[in-house]
């Protein structure tokens, strides 16, 4: 599996219309072939970032999702520049070990 994680740095009086838009996204990612799962984090202090991590079947899962018109639609009308405390990053790996708990139950 191919792990995507994009540490987003949002600026304090953002941070409710950032997750905002994540519960209203359109759900796109959710169709694309190859796709696992994805998670957003919220930050538990204010400098850190807000993670977003996808997971994928395999790096060719992600890097059709960026070639998509899928990924080109679910990024359009972003939040204002002052909306981000600094510049995103994007981090990649391959997933070597995975577990999964029944903790929800």
């Amino acid at each position: 599996m191919f792990c995507v994680i994009n540490r987003v740095p949002v600026a304090p009086d953002w941070h409710e219309a950032f997750e905002e838009r994540f519960r209203k996204r359109a759900g796109q990612v959710e169709r694309q072939p190859g796709f696992v799962r994805m998670a957003v984090m919220r930050p538990m202090t204010e400098e850190a970032p807000y993670l977003v991590q996808t997971v994928w079947k395999d790096r060719a899962a992600f890097d059709a999702w960026l070639d998509s018109d899928d990924f080109r639609q679910a990024h359009t009308n972003p939040l204002p520049r002052e909306a981000y405390a600094a510049e995103g990053r994007l981090e990649s790996f391959e997933v070597i070990i995975s577990a999964e708990g029944h903790g929800l139950d």
